[in-house]
């Protein structure tokens, strides 16, 4: 439950009248969540709403009277929105060129803004604790398109394995919202010089609340599993629904005045915003070799907060490891607190970005490997990955059926909510149950493979297996392993059980540190204490020599979905012998489910003991003491 709080520390109180207004009966949280706010200035209203005019009546009869300073305010039509986000560099630019008289306005307007400060709203979050979040924030939170993410679990199926995990998207994007504040909040304390304004801090944290707006149910099942199967070909992505989402939200919502009542560029920033959720807007008119609108290169580092396509290291994943670890019972081993300590801007190639302390460089091995151990034990467990296969199916053959009606009344089906984004605001985890409880005939297949996973009646796994590195399944074999698995029937196999491809699910999972093969610290610049300005790299050598040699594996599990014991007997040894035919690792429980198949493939059985000797490598002496011994 939220609470609103009083102002910032600091801000002075101002007295109170002794007749109370008709607003003055409010609560605090109903005087703060009007908008826009009461009077409360000389001039009648708020700063913010503050023309130019007025505003230079203020700055008159506030001392600053020189007519080359109101001139300028005049010519550049400065007005009170714009107050919070001038810098020295903005008015130099407006012809102020006295430092001392830069420096006194400046100084004058951030009192005024902290007179006048923006009344917060609190979150209590159970993994940041307080939160304080921006009345702009409040009401982009309280619209059916972000509310919409209280329906949608953040781990999908594996809620069904982890029964903690019940967390969903709504409270995640509060999080990256909040983070992605602490992180741009740190650097403008820090680094002065990168005149980091309001402005952009509202920007960074409104991408940071609204870069998964365009998740569809069960998360990642929806894009990762369903959406490829229901509409092959559709290159879609969830950041681009995302993207789509959030221009839905600001338009339906009418919030166009509020942003710029809190003294957004409506068209600068909504594409910065946009920018940071998707990447670079594709447009012919940028020719300058910069791919982003919203902010030049001497602001880019603000692109790598929220989603860091350079490494990786990014706030988002910093709540979901935090809050996903405290959902599931898993330690997590990453503290973002202090990496934020030690966040620095440097120039690297002439481009600025985000750096940490050399002596970071092993925390950031500790945070790509806290993200494999999550997806190991929890995003691709193997019970947690075949209901959601089996959601998957089940939406796909329901998704005939399903009408979901969009703008002007256009319906639309699962597959094809997410070109409406009325539509696709409606689809959410509700739809599990909307087939559940049906009673229509057409859905009565969906809907018995929902009522299966109710009664735990699953497919079962046959087991796990790796290829060779070089020797990967490729995404266009996919569709063809159920045909191999098949073709795979071991001479050896004594049951007389007939299996065909449509009961086998070969599942295919690629695991890697965030950039396929590649190793993501290589992406990541540091500085050391002797010179905070200088960027440097460090390689894997220069840490440890216990850290990975690979980036990147590849998973392979094959799953029956017939449930007779007999069916599962045989398709386990189907599934031994497929992995002999391609060349793959030996099943764990390989001699177990097949000992008559295993012992065919000669490197399946070489005695990986580290402790025994290798007779071949023994010099002459010690090979004539071991025999000795042996007799």
């Amino acid at each position: 439950m939220a609470m609103w709080s009083g102002a910032r520390e600091g801000t002075p109180k101002r007295a109170r009248p002794n007749s109370l207004a008709k607003d003055d009966l409010h609560t605090p949280e109903k005087r703060a969540s009007a908008w826009p706010p009461p009077a409360a200035d000389p001039c009648g209203l708020h700063p913010r709403s503050w023309d130019t005019e007025q505003l230079c009546d203020f700055l008159r009869r506030s001392g600053f009277e020189d007519p080359a300073v109101l001139s300028s305010f005049r010519e550049n039509k400065i007005t009170g929105s714009t107050l919070p986000y001038l810098t020295k560099s903005d008015l130099e630019e407006m012809g102020i060129r006295l430092v001392g008289l830069r420096l006194d306005l400046l100084n004058f307007l951030h009192k005024l803004g902290q007179n006048h400060a923006d009344m917060l709203k609190v979150f209590n979050d159970p993994i940041h604790g307080h939160i304080e979040i921006h009345p702009l924030l409040v009401r982009i939170i309280d619209t059916p398109q972000f509310q919409r993410l209280r329906y949608i679990k953040q781990l999908g199926g594996t809620y069904y394995v982890f029964p903690g995990a019940s967390h969903n998207r709504f409270e995640h994007s509060i999080g990256v919202g909040h983070l992605a504040g602490c992180l741009v909040r740190a650097l403008q304390e820090r680094q002065p010089e990168l005149e980091i304004n309001l402005r952009d801090i509202l920007c960074v944290q409104i991408a940071g609340l609204c870069h998964d707006l365009g998740h569809g149910p069960f998360s990642h099942m929806f894009d990762g599993r369903f959406i490829p199967l229901a509409r092959p070909g559709l290159n879609w992505k969830h950041e681009q629904a995302s993207v789509q989402m959030f221009e839905h939200l600001i338009t339906s919502n009418e919030l166009q005045p509020v942003m710029e009542y809190f003294g957004l560029n409506l068209a600068e920033d909504i594409d910065f915003i946009k920018e940071q959720i998707a990447g670079p807007i594709e447009t012919d008119t940028n020719n300058s070799g910069w791919p982003y609108h919203g902010r030049s290169k001497e602001k880019g580092f603000l692109y790598e907060i929220v989603a860091n396509k350079r490494n990786g290291i990014d706030v988002d994943k910093w709540d979901y490891f935090a809050r996903d670890c405290h959902h599931l019972g898993i330690q997590n081993n990453f503290d973002y607190k202090r990496f934020i300590k030690f966040a620095r801007v440097c120039e690297v190639d002439k481009k600025k970005h985000i750096c940490t302390r050399d002596k970071e460089v092993g925390n950031l091995y500790d945070m790509f490997h806290t993200r494999n151990c999550l997806h190991r034990r929890a995003y691709q467990h193997q019970v947690g990955n075949i209901i959601e296969t089996m959601i998957t199916d089940a939406f796909l053959k329901a998704d005939p059926y399903i009408r979901i009606k969009g703008s002007g009344g256009k319906e639309y089906k699962i597959s094809t909510a997410l070109e409406d984004m009325e539509a696709y605001t409606k689809l959410t985890d509700d739809i599990f149950l909307k087939i559940l409880h049906s009673d229509e005939p057409e859905l009565e297949e969906a809907r018995e493979i929902l009522h299966k996973i109710e009664r735990r009646d699953l497919y079962k796994c046959l087991g796990e297996t790796q290829p060779e590195e070089g020797k990967e399944i490729k995404k266009e074999e996919y569709d063809g392993l159920p045909d191999e698995v098949v073709a795979s029937k071991p001479a050896v196999l004594s049951q007389d059980v007939e299996l065909k491809a449509e009961d086998f699910l070969v599942d295919v999972i690629n695991m890697d540190y965030g950039m396929k093969k590649k190793n993501p610290i290589n992406k990541v610049h540091f500085y050391c204490k002797s010179d905070v300005t200088q960027a440097i790299k460090i390689s894997k050598e220069q840490v440890s020599k216990l850290l990975p040699e690979k980036f990147a594996e590849q998973l392979i599990r094959v799953y029956c979905k017939r449930m007779d014991e007999n069916v599962i007997d045989a398709a386990k040894k189907y599934f031994v012998q497929w992995c002999v035919n391609r060349d793959f690792t030996k099943p764990r429980d390989g001699d177990v489910i097949a000992p008559e198949i295993t012992p065919m493939k000669a490197n399946w059985n070489v005695n990986n003991d580290d402790d025994t000797p290798d007779p071949n490598n023994l010099s002459s002496d010690l090979k004539c003491r071991t025999t000795l011994f042996k007799d």
